[in-house]
């Protein structure tokens, strides 16, 4: 691809490093905003380096938070005897849009897959298994998607936690085998949240 402006060409090529953006659509993105008043470009650098600078980690569930804690744990009105354990904040968006639960998250990051060098040291899982001794939790719910990675993941944790006195449950899986959970549809994920399952019943069926 042969650009006229070398400062054409850096903005492309820095907007191509984008997930799911190729070059050509880098290209279209970059004119559009030549042709945006410069005020328009500014609020998008300043929301975004805004975002990267300030953005903070809840410190009680590691959700993207504005404060040092999130609205979710903030709030007095969920029930924080019931932990949902999800992969990352696009999964806590995607349960809270159900309606369907009314618990605290704990986002652990990532899931175990050696395949690509992530262990249990590189998630957040050891601050997990200390609220379960703590005492304060009465049940876990593991929502993470049903992939190999997301069971090995599973089990890792139940294995940590599984003298403790709490009931360990799994979504249901309406969601299919292999799917992500962020892109199951509402409904269906409303649904597995509510007819969750106890998890060492999903033992017996790997």
């Amino acid at each position: 691809m042969e650009f006229s402006s070398k400062l054409l060409e850096r903005a492309v090529n820095e907007i191509a490093q984008l997930p799911g953006i190729g070059k050509r659509t880098a290209l279209r993105l970059a004119l559009h905003l030549l042709r945006q008043p410069k005020e328009q470009t500014a609020f998008l650098s300043e929301a975004l380096l805004s975002m990267r600078n300030d953005i903070k980690f809840c410190r009680q569930c590691h959700n993207i938070s504005d404060h040092d804690i999130c609205e979710i744990c903030a709030d007095e009105r969920r029930n924080r005897s019931i932990i949902c354990v999800v992969e990352d904040v696009r999964d806590v968006m995607a349960i809270e849009n159900t309606g369907q639960f009314r618990g605290l998250y704990h986002i652990l990051g990532g899931k175990i897959s050696p395949v690509d060098g992530i262990g249990p040291s590189q998630l957040n899982i050891a601050t997990l298994v200390g609220k379960v001794k703590a005492g304060d939790v009465k049940e876990l719910i593991f929502a993470l998607s049903p992939t190999m990675e997301g069971d090995t993941t599973n089990f890792y944790i139940y294995r940590q936690i599984k003298d403790s006195d709490i009931i360990t449950s799994t979504i249901a899986r309406g969601i299919a085998v292999g799917d992500e959970l962020e892109y199951a549809d509402e409904v269906t994920l409303g649904r597995s949240i509510v007819q969750r399952v106890p998890f060492e019943n999903s033992l017996k069926n790997n």
